[in-house]
């Protein structure tokens, strides 16, 4: 029998109270909105879905929620094997990269009226049921993390199961929300009724909050098909430009953000002058920035740094194929990847891999693509975000964690001048991704059964 939620009478107060700010301030919010349009129209578009009103022509979908791009794309083999096993899909996320990144990975399905994508509702009360009743899906299923409390309260009070899929509870999360407002945040989690942890660690976690039922079934992300397309005209470049460990070797710096760049072009210049102490060749660098917006601004703050550099649209079209028969990258220091969804074909050019938004406190980004390539990976400080699978890598050696700059470019050095050391550390990768593959199957294990019984 399914636990009541909220638990108390305090909790439901708190929530109306909750629920009362959004009244006095949803004016601010839409404005904020309407503001973000001016650079992505997308936010400005589909009002209609953010008041609840998404009509559907499919019968009792599954509702995932995955609030970002990212998660979206974590989610992508779990949504993939419902699909398979014959349930319809209804995706919702807050951003019009989310959104955009659900419609590429639905666009068969939605064609064939199997699946949907719309914008989450608005935190009001209102809007979620309106929602819920237009779509009657089966259940809902929560992506990562999530605590929006009215969404929460009333999947609940409108008698849909509720469970979260990819879960996770990271450290600093859960010392912040037992300490900050009677502890209100942590006491929204017993809402769901099955939550389906990435690793023990987080399952602690979650079972200290009060979640009654918490599974260890991994990270989907482990079981991401791989772009063989980008992988293939990666290794066409490989070799036309000789690139490589033992000719000149790539480094690739993942999902730069705000505050990284200035840190990470020092971390270029020092492993230039590292390699060329050793008598090495000198690198190439792929330098992607997590956000399209950046792009311009990146590219100039590398070329102001003395660092000859090119984009990736200045040398191919869309087919990886070059815009002038003549380019050469030999006098090039970076290469800068402003393009979206490729992340494949940069990783595979390169030798090792830097994770960004972990210079700064952000907690890093994805280290599970360069895994999955058997890439060695270095990260900064700040890793909080990627508890699973980091302290699991770091365990294993395949994953280095610097606090400095110059500590990750005196390793990055050594790893590009040790042969013996860079071949352990492939290795050593590619164990790891095989050991923690296969999460999709055991969230199916483990879902299957628990819909069929709630529903």
């Amino acid at each position: 029998m399914n636990s009541r939620f909220p638990s108390s009478w305090g909790m439901r107060l708190a929530i109306g109270v909750y629920q009362a700010l959004w009244v006095v301030l949803l004016p601010v919010y839409l404005l904020f909105l309407w503001q973000r349009g001016k650079r992505e129209p997308l936010y400005r578009q589909f009002w209609s879905e953010r008041w609840g009103i998404v009509p559907t022509r499919l019968k009792n979908p599954i509702w995932i929620h995955s609030a970002s791009m990212g998660e979206i794309r974590g989610a992508a083999p779990l949504v993939r094997a419902l699909l398979d096993a014959g349930y319809s899909v209804l995706v919702t996320t807050l951003t019009p990269a989310g959104r955009t990144a659900a419609q590429k990975l639905l666009e068969t399905d939605i064609s064939q009226g199997r699946a949907q994508v719309a914008y989450l509702s608005f935190e009001w009360r209102s809007s979620v049921t309106r929602f819920i009743r237009n779509v009657q899906p089966r259940c809902a299923m929560m992506t990562e993390i999530d605590t929006w409390p009215v969404l929460l309260n009333t999947i609940r009070h409108e008698g849909l199961p509720l469970c979260m899929a990819n879960a996770q509870y990271p450290k600093k999360s859960i010392e912040r929300d037992l300490q900050r407002w009677g502890g209100f945040r942590a006491k929204l989690f017993p809402a769901y009724q099955l939550v389906m942890c990435k690793s023990e660690t987080h399952a602690a976690r979650f079972r200290q909050v009060g979640c009654s039922r918490v599974e260890v079934v991994g990270e989907t992300r482990f079981d991401l098909p791989i772009s063989t397309s980008q992988i293939a005209a990666a290794a066409l470049w490989v070799q036309h430009w000789q690139l490589g460990l033992m000719e000149r070797p790539v480094v690739a710096f993942a999902s730069a953000i705000v505050g990284e760049d200035e840190q990470f072009i020092d971390a270029m210049q020092q492993i230039q002058q590292g390699l060329a102490a050793a008598g090495k060749t000198k690198p190439l660098f792929v330098y992607v920035p997590r956000s399209p917006q950046r792009f311009d601004i990146v590219h100039e703050l590398l070329q102001s740094a003395g660092l000859q550099t090119l984009r990736r649209s200045e040398v191919f079209d869309a087919q990886w194929q070059l815009r002038h028969a003549n380019t050469d990258l030999r006098d090039v220091d970076v290469l800068l990847g402003d393009s979206l969804g490729e992340m494949y074909f940069y990783l595979a050019l390169s030798q090792v891999v830097v994770v960004g938004a972990s210079f700064v406190p952000m907690g890093a980004h994805n280290v599970i693509e360069p895994l999955a390539l058997k890439k060695p990976v270095m990260v900064g400080h700040s890793i909080w975000g990627i508890e699973y699978p980091g302290v699991e890598a770091l365990a294993a050696g395949v994953l280095q964690q610097h606090m400095d700059i110059p500590s990750l470019a005196q390793a990055m050095v050594h790893l590009l001048t040790a042969p013996g050391a860079y071949a352990k550390a492939m290795a050593g990768a590619e164990q790891f991704y095989a050991e923690h593959a296969g999460s999709t199957a055991k969230h199916m294990a483990v879902l299957v059964p628990w819909l069929e019984a709630e529903t």
